[in-house]
């Protein structure tokens, strides 16, 4: 991510379109960010239906706000902080575990202070013995048994390839924070797939 400039060019365009009563810019403005949006709804609500109404609040939401966005950082990532906030919302409206335990991570031995490192080694030998679909559909049913928050920024490190400042911006974290969870939820995920790979031995 350039720290000099945050944003693309294309949103103080499109903002500026939008501002001006230009509708078909909000719809580019969807149509580039729905990816992102849908990712999150799908990690933090498991109601297929209560999906399609919370992203219409979300997009009601960003026109309504789209005159307070200073570009401080990228248009698609202040639109993601209000998807995650507008569903944080929602957990807490239906008075849901989720809501409680979102930020409820497994307490870990780093004893050599592995958790503060950005990366670990690839698995290596073990996706090479758990290849092709199989592998990745294995790989699908072991995130989604990670805790919440876990899941979510596996999702949008891995899948929607979003920087660490990025993905704490959106969900509240600390940059660091960030990092050490992905680290963890990597880790998690390893030995998850470990332990099925060494059952079938």
């Amino acid at each position: 991510m350039d720290q000099k400039e945050p944003h693309s060019p294309t949103d103080r365009i499109l903002v500026e379109r939008v501002l001006g009563g230009n509708t078909r810019a909000f719809g580019i403005i969807i149509k580039n960010t729905e990816g992102l949006v849908g990712q999150i709804l799908f990690r933090m609500i498991s109601n297929r239906e209560e999906r399609a109404d919370i992203a219409q609040d979300i997009y009601l939401k960003v026109f309504q706000k789209l005159s307070s966005f200073r570009f401080q950082s990228k248009l698609s990532t202040w639109i993601a902080r209000i998807a995650y906030n507008t569903c944080v919302n929602q957990l807490e409206k239906n008075k849901t575990l989720a809501t409680a335990n979102y930020y409820e991570i497994p307490i870990e031995n780093d004893g050599d202070n592995q958790a503060n490192r950005p990366e670990f080694a690839d698995p290596g030998d073990l996706e090479e013995n758990l290849m092709g679909a199989e592998f990745s559909g294995l790989l699908q049913l072991e995130i989604e048994r990670l805790p919440a928050i876990y899941k979510l920024l596996v999702t949008l490190y891995h899948h929607q390839e979003l920087s660490y400042s990025e993905i704490a911006q959106i969900v509240a974290l600390p940059e660091g924070t960030a990092k050490s969870y992905l680290f963890r939820a990597r880790k998690m995920l390893r030995e998850q797939l470990q332990a099925i790979y060494n059952k079938g031995l």
